[in-house]
């Protein structure tokens, strides 16, 4: 897992080239011009989900095995928890077609802000969209940047 400000994305230059190609689309994307939705960057190797939600209280953690998740906060502010996949126990069965399985365990909440990116590679489990404050959830809106493995 890797977490950072998209100001600093020349310090990520020897990272594979789709995930610096993921990180330059993320610095340089207009956000107020892409709507909601999925919108392919280099077919399945490379594509962005654009989401708008509302913070939630809890949620399992999740993890993929094809893709790895570049999330941004285009705005508000949220927390994404992040365990070591070993360390969590299966709720629901890997779906292959979905590239996802969910799990329960502890981990570290890390506060994701506007202009803020985390790197989630297939060992950490993540919980994402996470509200800081439970009385209080917020409306964010987040790139997913998913960078194929393979």
């Amino acid at each position: 897992m890797i977490k950072d400000n998209i100001s600093n994305i020349n310090s990520y230059n020897l990272l594979n080239e789709r995930i610096r190609a993921g990180l330059n689309y993320l610095s340089e994307a207009n956000f107020s011009q892409i709507s909601d939705g999925k919108h392919n960057i280099d077919g399945e190797n490379l594509f962005v989900n654009i989401q708008t939600y509302t913070t939630k209280s809890d949620a399992d953690f999740e993890v993929h095995r094809k893709y790895i998740d570049i999330q941004y906060i285009i705005s508000g502010s949220e927390y994404i928890a992040v365990t070591d996949l070993n360390t969590c126990s299966t709720v629901i069965e890997y779906d292959e077609n979905r590239d996802i399985e969910f799990l329960k365990g502890g981990g570290e909440f890390i506060k994701l802000s506007q202009g803020e990116f985390m790197i989630l590679y297939p060992q950490d489990a993540h919980k994402p969209s996470i509200s800081l404050n439970i009385n209080s959830p917020a409306q964010v809106r987040k790139a997913v940047i998913k960078v194929a493995i393979n």
